[in-house]
């Protein structure tokens, strides 16, 4: 009888840990990837929470690719129409090059991550929801140390984001003030109890219990729109995911209504079979010229669109090699990639935006701003139909092999989730990169700023030859995402990799 075991890559050691606890009890992929996604939503304030958004896609060894749709959704069932527009603060920082953004009440959308999270434990998962919430749950009893990456974020945004809100001032500062240092312990009032439900109760709690009516209520208070009925009414939807083949590879990635996952596919169509070898200038050209296009389609069409499905066949057929056609135009998440040696393989990741600031009374639960993102409102603030999820970079993605081999990868970032994705697959599929130095590899991102595209880049990359604005960023930039992929072959076993760039975590654990 084969040993069992499996590959976690993720945003921190404490989440890999507690994926690898998971398989040691006896879990698989599925338990392992919900534990260490639950340990990341509680230890890494600011990067992400539990009142976030989160996608994943999934694919067993014996049956299709699956991608479940938990992203954040538009609020405001109950609401008269002169309710929306308000309870919003604005918030400017220096973070990627500087983002404004607003937080507060009202910029809190209807979080699925829970629900996600709950739904993958039953659909595919071994253990019972309590041992999976009981690392996470430990975590907050006990305090945790304000980790490299939260610390990072924080320096840019600890007193417009995570400052305005008195009980997330007192558990992220000093009684002088100051920012908590890395390493500290954090402390966070409620959040103990609250997964201490969540392990009892189940994830329902949030949607229709206790928590879920102490969230709306603190919300209704100060003029936001996320009400009883919006986290009631929150269903996880099944989706078949965007495929694209990739040098023998089948690519399965988040379809619509999400934005990432076609703007990645689209990204892998332009490019076509380059590199052939190690990256040159003339493709680094190219990489620059196929980003500038995607992600120039999605802030023009797939960002306001209502009708993503049509505008994303349209991309895709539009996306081929050589000429780019007519529609080319001139913050907070975490991920984790699990892959089990029976070739289940999970790629989650969560989402809050740059975060609301917003810890309601009584829960310990910080909550999304993914209303008050403007890349993700390009129609207008509270502007979505009630009921409508909001477009999202995130693009959890796994690829197969015809022999077995499987990679499952994802980013945080905001809209460089998907060049970190794009970028790391290249270097480990086509170029033949070891996964590690596919990840590490000198990254390249064109940013559509309000004067236009600005191509962001690492030093190391030559770059002289491509035609647009550029900014150099150090080596090893947190803007630049934080990839972590985990890959299983049945000829050479694990392979496994988390970026340095957000101090990742990884594991490799056996167990029954």
């Amino acid at each position: 009888m084969k040993e069992y075991g499996a590959a976690i890559a993720t945003s921190s050691k404490l989440a890999a840990d507690a994926g690898a606890t998971m398989i040691e009890a006896g879990g698989n992929a599925a338990d392992a990837a919900v534990a260490a996604a639950l340990v990341s939503g509680v230890t890494e304030p600011g990067v992400v929470d539990l009142g976030s958004g989160a996608y994943a896609t999934i694919w067993p060894a014996d049956g299709p690719p699956l991608t479940l749709d938990g992203g954040v959704e538009m609020p405001g069932r109950g609401l008269d129409e002169d309710q929306f527009g308000r309870g919003l603060r604005e918030a400017v920082m220096e973070y990627a090059g500087g983002v404004r953004t607003f937080v507060g009440h009202g910029s809190v959308g209807t979080p699925g991550t829970l629900a996600t999270l709950d739904a993958i434990a039953r659909r595919f998962g071994r253990l019972p929801w309590a041992d999976l919430v009981e690392p996470a749950y430990q975590h907050a009893r006990n305090g945790f140390a304000l980790s490299y990456a939260s610390h990072t974020y924080m320096e840019y945004c600890h007193e417009v984001i995570f400052g305005w809100d008195p009980r997330s001032r007192a558990a992220l500062h000093h009684p002088d003030g100051s920012l908590l240092g890395p390493g500290e312990t954090v402390h966070v009032e409620g959040l103990s109890d609250s997964l201490r439900r969540i392990a009892d109760h189940g994830a329902e709690d949030f949607y229709t219990g206790e928590i879920g009516q102490l969230i709306a209520a603190e919300i209704a208070e100060h003029e936001g729109i996320l009400t009883e009925r919006d986290l009631a009414a929150f269903e996880v939807l099944d989706r078949e995911p965007l495929m694209v083949e990739m040098d023998g590879w089948q690519v399965a990635t988040n379809p619509p209504p999400a934005v990432g996952g076609a703007v990645l596919a689209a990204m892998l169509l332009l490019l076509g079979d380059r590199p052939a070898g190690p990256w040159t200038a003339d493709d680094l050209a190219l990489l620059a010229r196929a980003q500038q296009a995607a992600i120039g389609f999605r802030a023009g069409t797939l960002d306001v669109t209502l009708d993503p499905e049509w505008e994303v066949r349209r991309l895709l057929e539009e996306a081929v090699p050589g000429p780019l056609r007519a529609f080319v135009t001139s913050p907070s998440t975490t991920h984790t990639s699990v892959v089990d040696s029976d070739g289940l393989a999970l790629s989650v990741t969560l989402s809050s935006g740059y975060g609301s600031g917003l810890l309601p009374s009584g829960t310990g639960i910080w909550m999304n701003n993914c209303l008050g993102e403007l890349e993700l409102n390009r129609r207008g603030i509270h502007a979505w139909p009630v009921g409508r999820r909001l477009p999202s970079n995130m693009a959890p993605t796994i690829a197969r092999r015809g022999d077995g081999t499987v990679l499952a990868v994802g980013s945080p970032g905001a809209d460089r989730i998907t060049t970190a994705i794009l970028q790391t697959l290249v270097g480990h599929v086509r170029i033949g990169l070891p996964l590690a130095d596919a990840i590490e590899y000198p990254r390249l991102h064109v940013a559509l700023e309000e004067t236009g595209p600005m191509m962001f880049y690492e030093t190391g990359l030559p770059v002289e030859t491509i035609d647009l604005p550029r900014r150099e960023m150090p080596a090893g930039s947190m803007m630049f995402g934080g990839v972590g992929a985990a890959r299983w072959s049945p000829k050479t076993g694990f392979e496994v990799a988390a970026d340095g760039r957000r101090a990742g975590g990884t594991a490799i654990a056996h167990g029954a």
